[in-house]
């Protein structure tokens, strides 16, 4: 019995399958938050709660590619501001689980996302970065470190409950000053940490088995093209025209889970 079969997929879903997964890829190396178009492509070809665990494994190989990419401009101080933040987060995320249903989700993680993109860019309008690529040192004041506090747990948050943690990391990392490398490379590093970690859980709830890793093993093929494709685009993108990227990444996905 092949994968298709095993399934219940079409010719055409499998496509639609591995064109999130070549996105998964885009978005790692070129515009972070672009895959929550994949998000709601495996929840529409797949059951919603089975597409989160055979996601996961695409998130990490795309992960562990922008990882060997952007190693060497990663911002080590932010990530440990955000992890303890993140890990909260995730608690919270697995309570408000236990009674909410798909719908709530849904709504409320699409809210988060569209507050995330407008405070984003009032802030960015209030004041312009230089166009070098310094090492972010807000965090470093009372108000930045509250501010990593309560982006990391609304990434923790939201990547428990639906993988989605990617656009609020974005928002954080745009609205903390980070450049375009600083940015790849800090969240290359945030997010195959997280990720990893949630493996354990989402074996242990059945969303991740055999049967999910043999459809994975068809699909993380096609996460090396669209890693390639970011890496040859990144390059060619301005610091403006990236954000707006970002941005506009974040406000189809919100948009996406409100209407959904």
């Amino acid at each position: 019995m092949d994968t298709m079969t095993l399934w219940h997929i079409s010719g055409w879903e499998f496509a639609a399958l591995a064109f999130a997964a070549l996105l998964v890829g885009f978005s790692k190396t070129a515009v972070s938050g672009a895959n929550t178009v994949s998000l709601a492509v495996f929840a529409a070809v797949l059951p919603a709660r089975a597409s989160t665990g055979i996601l996961l494994p695409v998130l990490i190989v795309g992960d562990l590619i922008a990882v060997l990419v952007y190693r060497r401009h990663a911002h080590w101080p932010t990530l440990w501001r955000l992890f303890p933040a993140v890990g909260a987060g995730v608690v919270v995320g697995t309570v408000f689980l236990v009674g909410a249903d798909d719908a709530q989700v849904r709504t409320s993680i699409g809210v988060i996302l569209l507050v995330m993109a407008g405070v984003t860019m009032w802030r960015r309008r209030q004041e312009r970065q230089a166009e070098r690529e310094p090492a972010p040192d807000g965090i470093t004041t009372r108000a930045g470190r509250m501010k990593a506090r309560s982006y990391g747990v609304l990434s923790g948050f939201t990547t428990m409950v639906a993988n989605a943690g990617g656009p609020v990391m974005s928002m954080y990392l745009l609205s903390a000053g980070f450049r375009k490398l600083g940015f790849l490379g800090t969240s290359a590093f945030f997010f195959l940490i997280v990720n990893v970690s949630k493996v354990p859980f989402s074996a242990g709830l059945g969303l991740i088995d055999g049967r999910s890793l043999l459809l994975d093993a068809a699909l993380v093929v096609f996460v090396l093209p669209g890693a390639l494709i970011g890496k040859w685009a990144v390059n060619r993108i301005n610091q403006r025209l990236f954000e707006r990227l970002v941005i506009a990444a974040t406000v189809v996905g919100g948009a996406q889970l409100l209407l959904s």
